[in-house]
């Protein structure tokens, strides 16, 4: 199996540690979690490192990115500069209008070619339900999947997003 690319959600490297491993476990996956800057959280302070990472994987890892890392994965990857094929994210913010209202980090471009899946649970208590919806108007191609609980760090539903993984793959 390949290798997890997981990219973690802002100042969540240690909790979005715990997610990683057991998604990694459920996969039978080592896990690749590169710590992202909490000081610069600009979307540049982010996509540099990532650009990077996605150059060196050579489009063979199981890209993984949650919250406000799956943010910045989707902008990058809708650069097009990377041999991404496909990539899942988990509990993604909406940063347009519509959701949260922060146009530093706001998706406004065209989707990119890359076969995304959005994943979220309906009692997240920290990004709204209802942004899994704005994506996906955002995103049509992508494959949507909510899980009825399982919160932020979607804890009891990590075999379900593993088995959705092995079906893309």
């Amino acid at each position: 199996m390949a290798r997890l690319l997981f990219i973690h959600g802002a100042g969540g490297f240690a909790e979005d540690g715990v997610l990683a491993h057991r998604l990694g476990e459920a996969l039978g996956s080592a896990v690749e979690m590169p710590e992202f800057s909490d000081e610069d959280m600009s979307f540049e302070g982010w996509a540099v490192p990532l650009r990077s990472l996605l150059a060196a994987s050579g489009g063979k890892d199981i890209l993984v990115a949650h919250s406000f890392g799956a943010s910045i994965l989707v902008r990058v990857l809708a650069e097009n500069r990377h041999s991404v094929t496909r990539a899942t994210l988990l509990a993604m913010p909406d940063w347009t209008a519509d959701g949260w209202d922060v146009p530093d980090y706001a998706f406004l471009g065209a989707e990119p070619p890359v076969e995304l899946t959005l994943h979220h649970c309906r009692d997240d208590e920290v990004v709204p339900f209802d942004h899994l919806a704005l994506n996906a108007s955002r995103f049509p191609a992508a494959r949507v999947r909510e899980y009825p609980s399982g919160g932020h760090q979607f804890d009891g539903v990590v075999r379900e997003i593993a088995s959705d993984i092995r079906g893309m793959l």
